[in-house]
């Protein structure tokens, strides 16, 4: 297979694209994420890095707080209106007709319609060049109770997740496999022949 060699670019996909909201209960915003992930388990850390020109960039400089919370098909249409909006010119949340509901540890509110939020305090501000990356850790995580079963275990499958790769979004399709589930041993099946009778 050949490979054409292309100039450095954000060909990493897929992203998830997430909406992320800060300022206050009272004065809640949202802008859309793609540059996020996990970079730590314990502490449970991640990140998100904003333009310094976004007007959230400047809500969540001050406040040192933020939610990211995960997009869903439902929520798709008002994840890309985050990403293309501006906070500043309007109440997007208002546009898009989210619920801002009080988060348990930050000042910024979480998205009603999203399955889980995950409650993050900066910790660390690296400017990196176009973008400033927030390194923060994950203080709370907020599950809506209806992808829990009865024995605890979260089932994000059955949320509807989206994910961004080069300028689209996709619904996540069927499950491959499991975590380790290439080095899992197959169940041992007796070849013993039945005895007659």
């Amino acid at each position: 297979m050949s490979k054409l060699a292309w100039n450095p670019g954000t060909l990493l996909a897929p992203v998830p694209p997430a909406l992320v909201s800060c300022g206050t209960l009272e004065h809640p915003n949202v802008l859309t994420i793609a540059w996020t992930g996990i970079v730590c388990t314990n502490p449970t850390m991640t990140y998100v890095s904003i333009r310094p020109s976004r007007y959230s960039y400047k809500l969540i400089r001050e406040s040192g707080e933020f939610v990211i919370n995960l997009t869903t098909k439902d929520l798709v249409r008002a994840c890309d209106y985050c990403g293309v909006k501006t906070g500043a010119k309007e109440d997007k949340f208002a546009a898009c007709k989210l619920t801002a509901e009080p988060a348990g540890k930050v000042s910024a509110p979480l998205i009603a319609q999203s399955p889980l939020s995950l409650e993050c305090r900066v910790k660390q501000v690296l400017p990196l060049g176009s973008h400033d990356m927030f390194l923060a850790e994950v203080v709370a995580v907020n599950v809506d109770e209806q992808y829990v079963d009865k024995n605890g275990k979260l089932h994000l499958d059955k949320c509807g997740l989206v994910a961004y790769a080069h300028g689209e979004y996709f619904e996540l399709g069927a499950k491959l496999g499991s975590f380790g589930y290439s080095v899992r041993k197959k169940p041992v099946t007796s070849k013993r022949k039945p005895k007659r009778k």
